[in-house]
Formats: structure tokens, C-alpha cells, sequence
């Protein structure tokens, strides 16, 4: 068993690695070296470029660093100015004027300026609406006071209109320790959304500017939502972002899995002066698409001459062994479906299978005497079947075919058919007198007499089986039938074979004569019943006597098939 299967499986596998599978495999092998070769060059370059992507995105995350801290620079400088102009004044004169002409240009990162008092309000601002707004529950005011040096506080909303904001606060009691007045800037964030945009317009990069809890002061367009939210709140970030906010750390990069198995690299940096913090997200997969992109390129065109090489192995393949095998093949298969004009030799063939093709017309000639003679030996033997040997009519066999036959010719042309069943009076009694001998030449003597008498009625003789014989008569009524009958009788009683166990002295038949015409409702069975039952009749009236049964009649005193003896 176990050698079987081995065998079963070695055909399996020679199947599966046919002409085209090896040469396609001889393909590969030719071409490996370079897939390699290229594969290797292109992933060096891959790892490269992504060196160089993360080089430059650290030192556009230091720039954009480097760009809050010169805005938080500009702040502190305006604060000190006006916190040296107004130390320089007593405390009941507050020069209102001065402060407000403190930004003779704009800044886009500063909202506006006020002086707040000892008692927390409001006593000048560049926005006259703001002048008595109480900030005394502000912590920023207590940190900087007790500090006495500049302080940012954490994400605020604006007393005044709600906007996110910073404030930056610089006591005056820095120059002047008697003052107990606060200068206090209100910083922008919408200026640093746009530094977070501009960073963040990079593929793959995600900017933001936390404050020391970790809530969102600046975030790009798309992720505006954030702003005033901790970043923690995003759960793949809440590890990352805790880790990024430590104030034991003002700067560092690390990498983490995003949900999606993505690796993502988060580099931050303390913006000095302060307790914010620049986030910088890059996610790899994204930042190295469009290098991925090239090399799947690089990899489309090797893979193109790939094919190529396979294409051009299996076309010399399919041109110089399939095609030939395959005309080999149908050259078979005609040869299988007795087609022996076609030749192999004629077709167009590469040189090695001119032999091949030689042997196939050698062997198809072969074939085609052999199968002639099989012809005419299957010829001889259908007739041998279907001829009864003694009596040299047909048998019983060739009577049904002829039977069918003629039903059918007669139903498709609404014709009539006769049918006489003839049986040999008393012949066991016969062969018991005289011998087996005799009795075989008794019924070849009847069978040539029936064999006259078919051709001259145009009829069909056959031995039906032991003693009885058949007539079958195409296009025949029951009258004529029954004359055609009583010639058998008569033809046969004249042959005088004596019989002396007969009342007649002489070897006799009693015949059983049925006709119909045939339909749908009937078939041949129902023929051959009703001449049975006819013979039944002419034993019963004597024997060598004619009778007629028409199929819609039964036998007298029994049963329609059974025959007397």
C-alpha cells in the first residue's frame, strides 16, 4: 500500500510540474539573481530616503520650534518694555496712552495688553472694552506675582469673548518690587494653528502645541476640533502623549504602534519660556508612500520583464513542444473516431517529431486494415446472430427486429399487418419415433418451403423457437391472411414426410392467423398474443386447420396464451 501511494503521489507531482510548469521554472531560475539583486538595491534606497524624510522632518519640527520661541521672545520683550515704562511711573499714575501705543505694529500672536491691578482688574488695555473685567481668580496673576518673573499660563478661555487663548502675564514688580501691577498679554492661538497648518501640509505629519496638561493649544485645519481638548483624549495617543508631556524631559523622540499596526514616531520639544510643548507625529507608512510608490514601480517594471521572460519561454515552449503534441493529439483523436484519411506527417512539425509523426500514419494504417477486418468479422457475426442455422431462416431474435421494425413502417403509414404463427403437429411425438436426426431434417424441409412461400408473398419467415415458425406479412388484411395460411398448411401436407404416429399419416402444421393495424394503443406484444391465441384455436380444432383471432378477442375455454401440445 504504501509503494501505491508513493506511485500515486509521483504521478501527482509530475501533472503538477508538466512542460510549461518546468520551463517556466527554468525562467524563474534564469531570472532570480536580478530579483534579488534589484530587490536588495531597492530596500537600501527605501531605508535611505526614510533616514533623509526623518532627518528632515526633525529639523522642520526644530524649526517650528524655534518659530513659537521667537514668538514667545516677542512677547516677553513687548511685556518687559511696558512693565520698565509703567515701573517708572507711581503707582496712581497709569499711563494708559503709552500702553496703548505699545504696539505701533501689529503682532499677529498678540491680542491685546492690559495692566491689571492689585486687586485682580483690569486698569488699562489696549481694547477699551476689557478696562474693570475682574481676573482676580486667575492663577496665572498669583504665579507671577509670587514668581516676579514671566509666567504662561495653561489653555484659557477669554473672559471677555470666550476664544482660546494664552496669556502671558509679567509682574512690574520685577523692575519695581513696591508695584504690585501685572502686565498681561493675550496670545493668539490661531497664529500658532497656522504654524501647526504649514508643519502639518507634509504627508504623513501630524502637529500639535500642548500645554503642560496636555490640552491642545494649536492644531492643523483639519483637526481644529482639538483645540481646547487633551490630546490623551485619542486613545492610541494617551500613552505617548503622558511620555511627551514629563516635564523631566524638555525634548525626545520615540516610536509606538498605531491601532492599525502602523508604526508612528512621536517627536516633541519644549518651547522654552514656557511649559508647552511641540508634538510632532509622523506616521512611516504615510511619509513613505511615495518612496513605497516608486520602489512598487521598480518592482511592477521587474516583475514586466519578469513576464516578459516567462511569455518568451512558454510562447518558444508553446510554438516548438505544445502546439506539436497538441496536433499529435487531434491527429489521435481522429484516428480514435475512425477518421483514417488524416495524417500526421503532413502537418507542420518541428523536425524531432517527423519520426514521431511517421509512426502515428505507420500505426494509423495499421489500425484501419485491422478495424476493416473487424468490420466484416462483426458483419458476419450479426447475421450469424440472427440466423437460425438449421432451418436457415431468421431466428427469433432477427423475427423481433423485423417485427419492430415493420410495426413502426406501418404505424407511420397507417398500413396493416399480418402475423402467422405456425406450429408443428405432434412433433415431440416425432422425434420420439424417428430420432433427433430426422426431426432436424423434417424442420430444414419446412423452413425452405417457408422460405419459398415468404418470398412469394412478400412476406418474412423465421424459426420462433423449437417446432414453431413465424410469417410475418406486411401490408396484409386478416382475409388474405388467412389464405396465405391455409397455403402453408396445405404446402407443408404435401411434402408427405411421414409421421405414423399422426392421424394424417404425414407431417402437418396448424397455423394461428392475427392482423391489426397498428396504433398508439397497441403495440407488437399484442400481435404476437393474438396469433398465439389463433394457434391455440387451430390445436384445439383438430390441428393442420388455419383459425383466425382478431386482438379483440380471448380464446375459448382458457387463457389466449396457452398453446396446446
Amino acid at each position: 500500500m504504501s509503494g501505491f501511494g508513493f506511485k500515486r503521489k509521483t504521478t501527482e507531482l509530475s501533472k503538477l510540474f508538466g512542460i510549461r510548469a518546468r520551463l517556466a521554472l527554468l525562467a524563474l531560475i534564469l531570472v532570480a539573481p536580478l530579483m534579488l539583486e534589484r530587490t536588495r538595491s531597492l530596500e537600501e534606497t527605501r531605508n535611505k530616503q526614510i533616514a533623509l524624510a526623518y532627518s528632515e522632518f526633525s529639523r522642520i519640527a526644530q524649526q517650528s520650534a524655534d518659530s513659537q520661541r521667537d514668538a514667545i521672545s516677542s512677547v516677553e520683550t513687548v511685556l518687559k518694555s511696558a512693565a520698565h515704562i509703567q515701573a517708572s511711573k507711581s503707582a496712581s499714575d497709569l499711563d494708559c496712552e503709552t500702553l496703548q501705543a505699545s504696539l505701533p505694529v501689529k503682532l499677529p500672536w498678540i491680542r491685546n495688553l492690559t495692566i491689571v491691578g492689585g486687586d485682580g482688574r483690569i486698569k488699562c488695555a489696549t481694547l477699551d472694552e476689557l478696562i474693570g473685567l475682574d481676573l482676580s481668580d486667575r492663577t496665572y496673576l498669583k504665579r507671577a506675582r509670587l514668581a516676579r518673573d514671566l509666567i504662561f499660563s495653561d489653555f484659557l478661555s477669554s473672559k471677555y469673548d470666550s476664544e482660546p487663548i494664552v496669556i502671558a502675564a509679567y509682574p512690574v514688580s520685577a523692575v519695581n518690587p513696591e508695584s504690585d501691577l501685572v502686565i498681561v498679554a493675550s496670545v493668539n492661538l490661531d497664529w500658532m494653528s497656522k504654524v501647526m497648518r504649514d508643519l502639518s501640509s507634509r504627508h504623513g505629519v501630524m502637529a500639535f502645541l500642548v500645554d503642560s496638561a496636555g490640552t491642545v493649544l494649536a492644531a492643523p485645519a483639519d483637526l481644529a476640533r482639538m483645540v481646547g481638548r487633551p490630546l490623551d483624549s485619542v486613545p492610541a495617543l494617551t500613552t505617548a502623549v503622558t511620555r511627551a508631556i514629563n516635564p523631566d524631559q524638555p525634548s525626545g523622540q520615540f516610536s509606538f504602534p498605531s491601532p492599525v499596526g502602523a508604526k508612528l514616531t512621536l517627536s516633541f520639544s519644549r518651547i522654552t519660556g514656557t511649559e508647552s510643548r511641540l508634538i510632532l507625529i509622523v506616521d512611516e507608512a504615510r511619509v513613505a508612500a511615495d518612496i513605497n510608490h516608486d520602489i512598487r514601480n521598480a518592482y511592477l517594471q521587474l516583475g514586466f520583464v519578469c513576464v516578459l521572460v516567462l511569455l518568451g519561454a512558454l510562447f518558444a515552449a508553446e510554438k516548438l513542444i505544445i502546439r506539436p503534441i497538441h496536433t499529435l493529439v487531434a491527429v489521435a483523436r481522429r484516428f480514435g473516431d475512425g477518421d483514417w484519411s488524416v495524417r500526421a506527417a503532413g502537418s507542420r512539425l518541428p523536425t524531432e517529431f517527423a519520426p514521431l509523426a511517421r509512426a502515428f500514419d505507420k500505426m494509423a494504417n495499421q489500425l484501419f486494415e485491422r478495424e476493416r477486418e473487424l468490420i466484416a468479422s462483426n458483419d458476419r457475426l450479426t447475421v450469424m446472430a440472427s440466423i437460425d442455422m438449421l432451418s436457415g431462416l431468421a431466428n427469433r431474435r432477427g423475427f423481433q427486429s423485423r417485427l419492430d421494425f415493420e410495426w413502426a413502417k406501418a404505424q407511420q403509414c397507417n398500413g396493416e399487418l399480418a402475423l402467422l404463427m405456425i406450429d408443428v403437429d405432434h412433433f415431440k411425438l416425432f422425434n420420439d419415433t424417428y430420432g433427433h436426426p430426422e426431426g432436424d431434417a423434417c424442420l430444414s424441409r419446412i423452413g425452405e418451403t417457408l422460405a419459398g412461400l415468404a418470398t412469394a408473398t412478400a412476406g418474412f419467415a423465421a424459426r420462433y423457437g423449437g417446432e414453431e415458425f413465424s410469417l410475418l406479412l406486411p401490408g396484409t388484411d386478416t382475409s388474405h391472411a388467412l389464405g396465405i395460411g391455409e397455403m402453408v398448411r396445405a404446402a407443408v401436407q404435401s411434402l408427405m414426410i411421414p409421421h405414423a404416429t399422426s392421424d394424417h399419416q404425414a407431417v402437418t402444421v396448424s397455423v394461428g392467423v392475427a392482423g391489426v393495424r397498428p396504433s398508439e394503443a397497441l403495440n407488437p406484444s399484442d400481435l404476437l398474443e393474438a396469433a398465439d391465441a389463433s394457434l391455440y384455436v387451430a390445436k384445439r380444432n383438430g390441428r393442420n386447420t388455419v383459425a383466425e383471432h382478431s386482438l379483440g378477442q380471448t380464446a375459448e375455454n382458457g387463457s389466449a396464451a396457452a398453446l396446446a401440445s
